[in-house]
Parts: C-alpha cells; sequence; structure tokens
C-alpha cells in the first residue's frame, strides 16, 4: 500500500514539474480574425509575440513561414517588433493555437 502511494505521488511530481518546465500557456485562445493590441512580449528565440488586446486579452503568436509581418505598407524582419508597439494582427484559430497570418506594426 505504502509502495502504491509512493509511486502515485512520484507521477504526480513528475507531471507537475514537466508542467512547470513547459512554462504552460500564457495566452488566450480567440476565435479567427482581426485583433489591435499591444505587443506585452516579444522573444525572438521562439519567434513568438504576446498581444494584449484592449479587452484585457492576451494573445500569444507564434510567428510561422507564412505569416506576413509588415510597417507602413512594407515587410519588415521580426527584430523590427518590440514591446508596447501597436499591431493589428489577423490571426487563424487552429484548435487551441493561434496563427499569425499577418502583423501589421502601427
Amino acid at each position: 500500500m505504502a509502495k502504491k502511494l509512493s509511486i502515485t505521488l512520484a507521477g504526480a511530481l513528475l507531471f507537475l514539474f514537466v508542467l512547470t518546465a513547459c512554462g504552460g500557456h500564457k495566452g488566450e485562445v480567440v476565435e479567427s480574425g482581426t485583433y489591435n493590441g499591444t505587443i506585452s512580449e516579444v522573444n525572438p528565440d521562439e519567434r513568438e509575440i504576446y498581444v494584449k488586446t484592449p479587452d484585457n486579452k492576451t494573445l500569444e503568436l507564434y510567428f510561422t513561414d507564412a505569416t506576413n509581418l509588415t510597417q507602413n505598407g512594407t515587410a519588415v524582419e521580426f527584430s523590427a517588433l518590440k514591446v508596447g508597439q501597436l499591431v493589428e494582427v489577423t490571426v487563424e484559430k487552429v484548435g487551441k493555437r493561434l496563427d499569425p497570418l499577418r502583423v501589421d506594426i502601427k
């Protein structure tokens, strides 16, 4: 009985460790569409940004090769993204993930 309890506790602790190590999910999943907001975080290593919308939602966006990033109508590199910038994003909901189709820096 004690051995079974120890194994169960060890499994639960391992699960919590893995969940914590992965960082969890910081963003909210919204319907496909176009949203305005402010960049609250930029992670160049992951090609990821977080966008805070006026209704206080946070969108977690991982850029793909298909993501169109522009500023003043001109294509720009990911390095142009900075915390505090206003952006308009068009996203496609894919399961519990948002794929950014277009990000326009305002």
